[in-house]
């Protein structure tokens, strides 16, 4: 399924020789890129988001949450080279956590199931990434950026949680929960993920700002969802981030309390003094 340059190799720089993956015009690549797709009872979804994916990428990774509509076996007619793993536990933070855990590229690449994404936009976030960003942000509000899929009521929460985290970890984010994302898959170990559910985003975007990260927003536009309803609920799904937001300043606090208790730091002043 990919495209993969192979420049001859005899007598040649071992950096000219390598694998390339050219993947526009003007760039080409020799970091695998893995694409993870948490899925369950997409089947009739899958086509258009295959469809949409480039050639070049390493892999594609399918976390299935138990679907009984054939949503595996549609993936292997459409990818034969996907790689499937099967979700044991629920909710999109552990299926994306078991897609991590199985990716072997140094870039991944989070892509929704349902269509809403636009498998074309991932030559932005690699480019971001090659270029210098540890996490490419996906924003439907960032300038390029749109989306057809927003309830008032969505949009309006959005933006609140967004100006929340902002304020209290020092981000600049124009769109919070979004879940088009792409990173070095160096980050997973300084980010620690542990939730569950929707608000697996989030707790993402809080913590790479938390750990130093260089973040870079990609404007991208959000489509409607083709098949099917989505199990993302407004209300109770917002009060999930807000509990992430609080959670995540909470243990910020308790972080610096300890610096200043440190015995080290102590003994650092009474020098000092």
């Amino acid at each position: 399924m990919s495209s993969v340059l192979r420049p001859p190799g005899p007598g040649q720089d071992p950096l000219i020789a390598a694998d390339y993956r050219p993947i526009s015009s003007h760039l080409a690549i020799t970091v695998p890129v893995s694409v993870v797709i948490p899925a369950m009872n997409e089947a009739e979804n899958l086509p258009y988001v295959f469809k949409s994916l480039p050639g070049w990428i390493h892999e594609v990774v399918l976390v299935d949450g138990n679907s009984t509509d054939g949503t595996v076996g549609v993936a292997r007619s459409l990818w034969p080279e996907v790689k499937v793993v099967e979700q044991r536990g629920r909710g999109k933070g552990d299926a994306l956590i078991s897609g991590f855990e199985a990716c072997t590229g140094d870039i991944i690449v989070m892509v929704d199931a349902d269509g809403s994404a636009d498998g074309g936009e991932i030559v932005s976030y690699v480019s971001a990434l090659v270029s210098g960003a540890d996490f490419a942000k996906g924003s439907r509000f960032a300038n390029g950026g749109g989306t057809d899929d927003m309830t008032f009521v969505r949009r309006l929460g959005n933006r609140a949680l967004c100006a929340t985290v902002n304020r209290k970890f020092g981000a600049r984010y124009t769109d919070l929960c979004y879940g088009y994302n792409a990173f070095w898959r160096h980050c997973l170990d300084r980010i620690d993920l542990d939730c569950t559910g929707f608000e697996v985003e989030t707790l993402m975007n809080i913590r790479v700002v938390k750990a130093g990260l260089r973040v870079q927003e990609i404007p991208s536009h959000e489509y409607l969802r083709i098949h099917g309803t989505s199990n993302l609920r407004a209300v109770r799904d917002g009060f999930r981030v807000l509990r992430v937001i609080l959670r995540e300043r909470s243990n910020r606090r308790e972080l610096r309390r300890r610096a200043r208790r440190s015995p080290l730091l102590d003994t650092v002043r009474g020098e000092a003094s």
